[in-house]
């Protein structure tokens, strides 16, 4: 079977949060009333503490004499079990006036000390820092955050139903109409004489060819539609993550929100490459948000759901159920930007046209995946793919800064050797049958600088075997950088010999 002819292309198949508590201190540039006030307050502070301080002495003194007297009366008492009434009355009278003493101090030395102390250094003295803490207030426009992958972890709740989380997740996914322009000829009215103007009888109207009462007009036409999913809201707008397929070729989309609410969406940035493309709307729109999993956790066997809009908005927002039948597949297939071999998540989850952009979540309600493609082939049932959480978010984060992927360029035409006649294979040698041969060289380009040619064959990469055009591109973008420079092993005249480039963008 091939993969290759077995992927269906989703826009064709529908054409049918801190407290500031700074301790004010004394400063030594205060103005001159200012502080001569202040020497006043303090010396009446002064006073009033020294006369508390001799009214408390004095009354010690008083207290420590009926202390005396109480302690000699007391030895009386023991003796003969008597008390005189009104000495007991009068020691009462001692003791109230004694607590009742205490007690003014108390109150006198509280109401000193808090109208004193905030004009000391005592309090800074505890909390050092409080000055020197750093706000949390933040200047300046508010930037998009970057797209993270959240944790994943095991529900606690026994009363959550994969219905609720489904039911949340689903307002955060979108149908997506592809409009584009096409050319449509209408005929004219012509009257019975094949005029196309009733008031003229002019034989050389009558005798004009029929192909001039023919016009063209151009008119936006729905090619097709899928899903996407609306992963952050922002600074007034709201981003949307869906296939590039889904919107390649669009002049307009119109994106369908699940309140039936409809409006369109500009185009932040695509990638052929990898399939993907980010859209933004008006944030007004949008109450829900999906999270973004961490899709290197999954295993086969765990369950999935695919929410999406399979064939078209009429089933919207439709749910099926699966398992994760394999992680790590990788699949060939061809875009627009050419050959690429996707990384994808297998499930048997049901992914039907319409569904392309649309979300693949774990039981917790987490993308982990945005549905892409499916194998359609008579007798095969429930092969669907999808591009993994962790390798789109990269890629959404980077369309989201500059709108567009930026990658090594080479700056060659490829075609694959086995795909050329042995004829044109330049006397190469027999144990050479794998590489990729220059059809085309680009002037002032990386390749033409380093002095590659036309039926040049490359058959490797700093010592890593190239045996296709795929497994090129596959190097050139996942394991080296714009400025990198590259060695290929090359084959020219049958001959090996080895080219150093230095890659631009």
């Amino acid at each position: 079977m091939s993969y290759k002819d077995g992927f269906e292309n989703e826009n064709e198949l529908n054409q049918s949060n801190s407290i500031d508590i700074t301790v004010p201190g004394n400063t030594e540039e205060e103005p001159t009333e200012k502080s001569e006030a202040m020497s006043s307050n303090e010396f009446a502070r002064s006073k009033i503490i020294n006369d508390v301080i001799d009214e408390m002495s004095s009354e010690n003194t008083k207290n420590r004499a009926e202390t005396g007297e109480a302690a000699e009366d007391s030895i009386v008492t023991d003796k003969t079990r008597t008390v005189n009434n009104s000495d007991a009355r009068n020691n009462k009278k001692r003791n109230l006036k004694g607590f009742a003493s205490t007690l003014a101090a108390g109150v006198i030395g509280s109401v000193l000390t808090l109208t004193i102390l905030p004009h000391t250094d005592y309090i800074k003295s505890f909390y050092p820092s409080v000055e020197s803490q750093p706000s949390s207030t933040q200047t300046g426009n508010e930037v998009v955050k970057a797209v993270t992958a959240q944790p994943t972890v095991a529900s606690s709740s026994s009363s959550s139903s994969i219905a609720d989380t489904v039911e949340k997740v689903s307002k955060a996914i979108v149908g997506i109409v592809n409009y584009q322009q096409q050319q449509q000829q209408q005929q004219q009215n012509n009257d019975f004489f094949g005029n196309s103007d009733s008031n003229s009888n002019s034989d050389s109207n009558s005798d004009s060819n029929s192909d001039s009462n023919n016009s063209t007009s151009q008119q936006s036409v729905e090619t097709g539609s899928g899903s996407g999913v609306i992963f952050q809201k922002i600074n007034g707008s709201a981003f949307i993550v869906t296939n590039n397929h889904v919107v390649e070729g669009a002049t307009k989309l119109e994106i369908s929100l699940y309140n039936g609410t409809k409006t369109t969406a500009q185009v932040v940035g695509t990638d052929a490459l990898t399939d993907l493309a980010v859209l933004k709307i008006d944030g007004k729109y949008v109450n829900m948000t999906a999270n973004f999993g961490d899709s290197s956790v999954l295993r086969p066997g765990d369950p999935v759901y695919a929410i999406g809009n399979p064939l078209g908005l009429d089933l919207s927002r439709t749910v099926t159920e699966g398992i994760v039948s394999a992680t790590n597949r990788s699949i060939s297939v061809d875009t627009s930007a050419g050959s690429w071999d996707t990384n994808v998540i297998q499930t048997d989850a049901a992914i039907n046209p319409g569904n392309s952009g649309g979300a693949l979540i774990n039981p917790q309600g987490q993308v982990i995946g945005i549905n892409s493609l499916k194998i359609s082939e008579s007798g095969v049932e429930g092969l669907g793919f999808a591009i993994p959480s962790n390798d789109l978010i990269p890629i959404v984060n980077q369309l989201i800064k500059n709108g567009k992927i930026e990658r090594p360029y080479l700056g060659v035409g490829l075609e694959d050797l086995n795909q050329i006649p042995q004829v044109y294979w330049q006397n190469l040698p027999n144990n050479i049958q794998k590489g990729v041969m220059i059809t085309t060289v680009e002037p002032n380009s990386s390749a033409a600088n380093a002095g590659f040619q036309v039926k040049d064959v490359i058959v490797s990469m700093n010592g890593t075997q190239i045996g296709s055009s795929s497994e090129l591109r596959k190097y050139l973008y996942t394991k080296v950088n714009i400025g990198d420079e590259v060695k290929f092993g090359v084959y020219r005249n049958g001959k090996l010999t080895n080219l150093t480039v230095k890659l631009s963008k």
